[in-house]
């Protein structure tokens, strides 16, 4: 697989600005994955999954509980999931997620931010037969031969276990990614997740050098500053 979490959707609030896109973000996930499979975190595995990456975020616990609220009410908004691929800057594969509720408007937007960073925008397909939908868990270790054999010992399916740069990352079908995590969180209790998380990730990489690294950094700011876009996934590999 390699590095996947260096492929991750990064959260970078750095700024009132960012934050605020970030809480808008999971506010937006959180209300959408409630009102499609429940409001009580212990009976939708995925929204406690969900609550507990916007908690690892530093989102504040008034943001979660809004959204489940709006949930509850059964009212507000209907988001239609959209999905864009091509290739960005080095030739680079990428796939932005989105919810919105303007269809329209988030094409536009998503085109514009391909279109001013030499980019190129394509049709359903382009690049997503090159990735593999992913339950993704990274956390500090070194032996990843030890994981593997806890995870098989407890009857999950793996895809792959790499060790890499005192980090360990887990790969499994997507519907392993409960049974990964009790796993892991049953044999090792006080285990950090760097990354717990549904991902495509990239069969191959590309490496992106020289002038195409401020590019490609433009591109995805131009795809972050998108109020509608929830997830960013690439296969570029930056090399100073």
């Amino acid at each position: 697989m390699g590095r996947a979490y260096q492929n991750r959707k990064e959260s970078m609030a750095k700024t009132a600005g960012q934050k605020t896109r970030l809480y808008s973000r999971y506010g937006k996930e959180i209300y959408v994955c409630a009102k499609q499979g429940g409001v009580d975190p212990d009976g939708n595995l995925s929204l406690r999954s969900l609550i507990s990456r916007a908690k690892k975020d530093q989102v504040p616990a008034h943001v979660i509980d809004r959204a489940i609220e709006k949930a509850r009410g059964g009212g507000g908004e209907d988001y239609d999931t959209a999905r864009y691929e091509g290739f960005g800057p080095g030739g680079c594969m990428v796939i932005v997620d989105c919810l919105t509720d303007n269809g329209n408007r988030t094409f536009t937007q998503v085109r514009q931010a391909f279109v001013k960073n030499d980019a190129k925008l394509g049709s359903p397909g382009t690049v997503g037969h090159m990735f593999e939908h992913q339950a993704v868990f990274v956390f500090d270790g070194d032996d990843d031969e030890a994981i593997l054999d806890l995870l098989m010992m407890a009857d999950v399916d793996v895809t792959d276990v790499e060790a890499e740069d005192g980090l360990i990352s887990v790969f499994a079908p997507v519907s392993e990614f409960n049974n990964v995590k009790i796993a892991l969180t049953e044999a090792m209790p006080d285990i950090d997740f760097k990354v717990e998380n549904l991902s495509f990730v990239p069969q191959t990489m590309t490496e992106i050098t020289g002038e195409d690294i401020e590019s490609f950094d433009k591109f995805i700011a131009a795809l972050e500053d998108c109020d509608d876009v929830q997830n960013i996934y690439h296969n570029a590999e930056i090399n100073d």
